[in-house]
């Protein structure tokens, strides 16, 4: 499994946002999918503007997220959050600095506002998880 470095790093080689948002699209290819039995209400995402799924699970205190969504782009924006959150405890979770690391990856500037708000909503998602841990 790949770690924020690594994520951060792999960014880095791409000259430009089209080069980045293939490399986003083929992450959410990668990303396993979710079981319809959690596409429910209860582990839906309010804010996004396609449909997204986080759903946590929770083994000694360390997280682990599965997720979906029904836009390809988005898969991919999951599969980044999941990168950056995932294998973490809720303490963890609570310090990690999403902005600096999304700055790092140029998500920030190159995502539409709409996107950028359904991915500030999954970042929000997990840390409630966390704080109610």
């Amino acid at each position: 499994m790949m770690d924020i470095a690594e994520l951060i790093d792999n960014f880095s080689f791409f000259e430009n946002w089209e080069e980045k948002y293939q490399y986003v699209i083929d992450l959410g290819r990668k990303l396993e999918p979710l079981d319809d039995s959690y596409k429910t209400d209860i582990w839906k995402v309010k804010g996004c503007q396609s449909q997204v799924w986080l759903v946590p699970q929770i083994t000694d205190g360390i997280f682990h997220f599965m997720g979906d969504s029904d836009a390809i782009l988005v898969r991919g924006i999951i599969a980044i959050v999941f990168t950056i959150y995932n294998d973490k405890t809720a303490e963890q979770i609570k310090n990690v600095d999403i902005t600096k690391i999304f700055a790092k990856l140029g998500l920030e500037e190159n995502l539409t506002p709409s996107r950028r708000n359904g991915m500030m909503s999954m970042v929000a998602k997990i840390r409630e998880y966390a704080e109610h841990q």
